[in-house]
């Protein structure tokens, strides 16, 4: 691909490299779904954090992240406790078993990476993370495309 010129845009090619990533992240490999990986890993990163946060952090339906977090506590991953402070949130944390399965899951996700990020050194992969980062964080804070267009 480095001698083709590239036409596609950078939604096109974050979504190729997606799929890619989704093929090659399989539970077999992980030891959890690539799902519960991104759910652990926000958990881990945001302690305490409310049901509501890890919906809008994880970009995901509300009714999608009960079925989510139903899951991740039946395997004893997470929990979910009411908000002493506000009765009518829950509040999220990640159990040791979760980190532990979130660590194996993280050791082999490198090994994915290295392999579809090949073609970039160590300074242009943190590059690529810093960006997509901010490109989330801007993504995020903005309101879905539906309702702009609806307020046009």
């Amino acid at each position: 691909m480095s001698d083709a010129v590239v036409t596609s845009g950078p939604i096109v090619l974050l979504t190729r490299l997606s799929r890619l990533v989704h093929r090659a992240s399989t539970p077999e490999l992980l030891g959890i779904s690539l799902k519960d990986l991104a759910a652990l890993a926000y958990l881990r990163d945001h302690a305490r954090t409310t049901q509501r946060a890890l919906t809008e952090g994880l970009c995901i339906d509300a009714n999608y992240c009960v079925l989510l977090l139903n899951e991740l506590e039946a395997a004893g991953l997470a929990e979910r406790r009411r908000d002493p402070a506000d009765r009518r949130r829950h509040l999220v944390t990640v159990t040791e078993a979760g980190r532990l399965a979130l660590e194996r899951a993280e050791q082999a996700q490198e090994t994915i990476e290295d392999e579809i990020l090949a073609g970039l050194d160590p300074e242009e992969r943190d590059t690529l993370t810093r960006l997509l980062a901010r490109a989330l964080d801007g993504a995020v804070r903005r309101p879905p495309v539906e309702e702009e267009r609806a307020a046009h």
